[in-house]
């Protein structure tokens, strides 16, 4: 496996971040190169290393040690890029906490942690909080100052997902698994010397932990895009351009929505050699189209859940590739890493699968399992697996909807509806009784036009997609918008689209 130290066109030593043994290396060399482009500040790889050191020492008069969680809530702040490196030195595990999130859910997780104070990122402040401890754990100086150290040691971070009853639940991160990924990414990415990634996913998003990761192991550059400044669609790509971008991080939709300009091109982004996806399903469509914009770049799809760290599959999608698939695969396991089906679900082996749950013995019971010696995690993903290894993702097992008897997968009515004439992006949404069972199918399509109204080329939908559905799969209604709802981490929310849809029929009604 290649080294991370030097590049692997050149050999050229870099300053950067050493994982494993958590600590600044090769500090003579490149040290004026620019390491974080930030929404408040730049910093070259020298003031990394220097705020990250001061960040560390601020931390421990806070009462912050090794094991010691500590939350850092902001959003593309350099500081925030600071803190969690500085976390990483003083082997604290970093809780990543984006402003997008409302105060209610910062103290529930604060909650969970026993934790007393947050890191600030825009104040560049130790800030207190007013967390009710739990009465059961002792409350020493350090508890009251900080936070309880975990029961898991060696943890590189702690990221706090949605669960299904509302509460958030901590994917815990090994300092372990952040090496392995550091490792694939150098050896099989590609990535040239000293990346420039665009770090445009919330840091509470664990997209973003490649950037983070990339940049550090590989003494890189990371360009923060805030969410004002991707707002500003010319801004945002002079930035990208300005700073000589090379490695496009993002969802699929993310993507999709830059393709309304057309300065997004290899001539807009002249330096942009890599696009890296992960996160949703990567749409042929768009693939095509990304080649078509960026004939020199190539595309990464990657797959993988948060709790195997960022990602666990890889595939290069190329026009040959793209010529033999209607829907693309995730690629194949990464290495020192097993992914295979069991009984239809996506299962994920190796040192990359989290520590589990934060204090969640009940769901680490049921996703949690050993295989061949390593740590495994069933993902709750449906998916198919060929001869050669090459593995396909069909979507989640909670999106295989049953209507009229049938069970359906929503991501195979999603890949018909793209494939529609006009069509970017596009989802399949159940309409739900108040029993939870399924009423209809109503499917949204994103055409670019403002009026909602569906194109003259979308009339005969219904024919076009009974050429690939069954009848049973085909949407009652086809709904026209200029783009489609994301989530905050820009995947496309079918929840959104559903209540869209029923607040539009009750204001018809009254």
């Amino acid at each position: 496996m290649r080294s991370a130290r030097s590049s692997p066109r050149t050999g050229r030593r870099v300053v950067r971040f050493d994982l494993p043994s958590s600590r600044f290396v090769d500090t003579d060399t490149r040290a004026d190169a620019w390491a974080v482009i930030g929404a408040d500040r730049a910093l070259r790889w020298r003031e990394l290393a220097q705020a990250a050191d001061a960040w560390a020492q601020r931390a421990r008069e806070h009462g912050f040690a090794a094991d010691v969680p500590v939350i850092v809530r902001g959003h593309k702040e350099a500081a925030f890029f600071v803190a969690m490196t500085g976390a990483l030195l003083l082997g604290a595990p970093f809780v990543p906490v984006d402003t997008i999130y409302p105060d209610e859910r910062l103290r529930r997780i604060a909650q969970t942690l026993g934790a007393r104070i947050v890191f600030d990122a825009a104040a560049d402040a130790f800030v207190p909080l007013n967390v009710a401890s739990d009465a059961r754990h002792a409350r020493d100086d350090s508890e009251r100052c900080a936070a309880r150290p975990l029961r898991e040691k060696s943890l590189a971070y702690v990221l706090f997902t949605s669960g299904t009853t509302g509460e958030p639940k901590g994917v815990q991160i090994g300092r372990e698994s952040v090496a392995a990924l550091a490792d694939w990414m150098a050896a099989d990415f590609a990535l040239g010397a000293s990346p420039v990634f665009l770090n445009q996913a919330p840091f509470s998003f664990d997209l973003s932990m490649y950037e983070l990761f990339g940049t550090l192991a590989l003494g890189g550059t990371a360009v923060l895009a805030s969410r004002q400044l991707t707002a500003r669609r010319s801004a945002f790509l002079d930035t990208l351009a300005r700073h000589r971008m090379t490695t496009w991080v993002s969802t699929p939709s993310f993507a999709q929505q830059q393709l309304l300009d057309p300065a997004f091109s290899q001539q807009g982004l002249p330096a942009l050699a890599t696009f890296l996806f992960c996160g949703e399903v990567l749409p042929v469509t768009l693939a095509k189209q990304l080649r078509l914009r960026f004939p020199a770049a190539r595309i990464i799809n990657t797959y993988g859940p948060t709790e195997a760290t960022v990602a666990s599959t890889s595939i290069v999608v190329d026009d040959a590739l793209l010529a033999q698939h209607a829907r693309l695969p995730v690629g194949y396991a990464k290495r020192g890493a097993a992914v295979f089906v069991d009984r239809g679900e996506l299962c994920i082996a190796g040192p990359h699968v989290m520590r589990g749950y934060l204090n969640r013995e009940d769901l680490n019971e049921a996703r949690l399992f050993m295989h061949d010696g390593q740590r495994a995690f069933r993902t709750g993903d449906l998916g198919a697996v060929e001869s050669d290894g090459l593995l396909f993702c069909h979507g989640r097992i909670d999106d295989q909807i049953k209507i009229g008897g049938y069970r359906i997968e929503l991501m195979e009515i999603d890949a018909a509806l793209r494939a529609l004439h006009g069509v970017s992006s596009a989802a399949a949404v159940p309409l739900r009784r108040p029993d939870g069972s399924v009423a209809r199918i109503v499917g949204f399509v994103a055409t670019g036009a403002g009026d909602g109204r569906l194109p003259d080329a979308l009339r005969d939908w219904k024919a076009r997609l009974a050429e690939r559905l069954p009848p049973y799969m085909i949407p009652s209604e086809l709904l026209a918008c200029a783009s489609l709802p994301v989530t905050v981490n820009f995947k496309i929310d079918r929840a959104r689209l559903a209540e869209n849809y029923r607040d539009a029929h009750l204001k018809a009604q009254h």
